[in-house]
């Protein structure tokens, strides 16, 4: 299996990246300073990054300030990076600047199950044991039933329990249905504090895994408060064949080394970019494999199941504070069936794969597949962050 300096790279430029209405949007990013050894919080100014760690020492900081717009618009800043620069840099060193995930201490939270498609397929999943093989097959049965059952339903309503009725009577009932269309949305954390990797970073598929994909998701940024700051793209990496064994596997499946990607940058709310903006968001996925193979998808916003609002209600509140805020990845209508190899198996990650997830608002985030095991360690955690900017003066 090729090795980090031998996988092949995505080729990041500040243009690729970058929301198309740049100069209107108010972007944090964050950078590793090798002077420091050390993140920087910063603010993206056209094609320049400009580091306010003095400001702000954490963007968890920065974001319980109610002037954190004009902050990353207009204060006066210390070291400033190129972007192409940053973006070109290998994501695995630490002696070169280069993009983090830009969030650090917010919890990173996962909504599941709120796009109708995708509740098929995790319906699917769950027949098959996780054997692709079965997939094509279970796709069609589920689809007959369970399709009709649930257009078009608000989860919680008088209507959904009906379908649960018609659905328990066929004996298609199942817990991701209860998630998808019952009162009480499937929230779980991704990650933990810290270990989600950022744009031109490799991404992580547990290497014991042999049907996965890409989730592509919107990702809300909430301070303590529970109030929605902003919005960032991320990968809610997905072992199908894992979580479809046992929804007990949740973890297994999805908290593996380098399998939470999140970036590019943090778009914070403002007149122009607002929660209507974020319902609205489209996203497309292109995977483009080592051997030519080329996959599209795409999902909307405007289709999601739950309004945003009420995913973090049912994640923060008089139940459960986040003091340092939290991150929340909203799901994803997009869960690919075209067959990559043989006939009835479907997708699943090649290694080598790269991932670019993008939306016009918010840029576009794009990493590597590889396994776990093979991705960089996570090393950087919360300890040493503490003692890293403690070491700089600016706690």
């Amino acid at each position: 299996m090729e090795s980090a300096a031998t996988r092949p790279r995505p080729v990041l430029t500040a243009a690729s990246v970058l929301p198309e209405d740049v100069g209107q949007a108010a972007l944090v990013a964050r950078v590793h300073h090798p002077e420091w050894d050390g993140p920087c919080v910063a603010a993206v100014r056209g094609e320049h990054v400009v580091d306010l760690t003095a400001i702000a020492p954490t963007v968890s900081d920065l974001l319980e300030r109610d002037d954190a717009a004009r902050v990353v618009r207009e204060a006066d800043g210390g070291h400033a990076w190129r972007l192409d620069e940053l973006l070109q840099a290998p994501a695995e060193r630490r002696d070169v600047a280069h993009l983090l995930a830009p969030i650090d201490l917010q919890v990173v939270k996962a909504a599941g199950v709120t796009f109708a498609r995708s509740l098929l397929e995790r319906v699917i999943e769950e027949r098959t044991g996780g054997d692709p093989a079965q997939a094509a097959r279970v796709r069609t049965r589920i689809g007959q039933i369970v399709g009709g059952a649930l257009g078009g339903i608000r989860p919680g309503s008088p209507e959904a329990a009906k379908a649960k009725e018609l659905l328990i009577s066929e004996g298609l009932w199942s817990q991701y249905l209860e998630v998808g269309i019952g009162p009480d949305p499937e929230v779980f954390t991704k990650a933990p504090v810290l270990s989600a990797v950022g744009t031109g970073a490799d991404i992580g598929v547990l290497g014991a895994s042999v049907w996965n994909n890409p989730e592509p998701e919107v990702v809300l940024v909430v301070d303590s408060r529970g109030r929605v700051r902003g919005a960032t793209l991320g990968n809610d990496v997905n072992l199908r064949d894992i979580e479809g064994r046992s929804a007990l596997l949740l973890s297994r499946a999805k908290d593996n080394n380098a399998s939470c990607a999140i970036g590019p940058f943090v778009r914070l709310l403002d007149d122009g970019f607002d929660l209507d903006t974020v319902r609205a968001l489209d996203i497309d996925l292109r995977v483009d494999g080592t051997d030519g193979y080329v996959l599209h998808g795409s999902s909307s916003m405007r289709e999601i199941s739950r309004d945003v609002l009420d995913l973090v209600a049912a994640t923060h509140g008089a139940h459960h504070q986040y003091p340092d805020g939290f991150v929340l990845f909203t799901g994803t209508l997009f869960a690919p069936t075209e067959d990559r190899h043989t006939p009835g198996s479907g997708f699943t990650h090649e290694h080598g794969d790269i991932v670019r997830i993008s939306s016009p608002r918010l840029g576009a985030l794009v990493n590597t597949v590889t396994t776990s095991e093979q991705a960089a360690p996570w090393t950087f955690g919360v300890r040493e962050l503490m003692h890293n900017l403690a070491r700089r003066g600016v706690l």
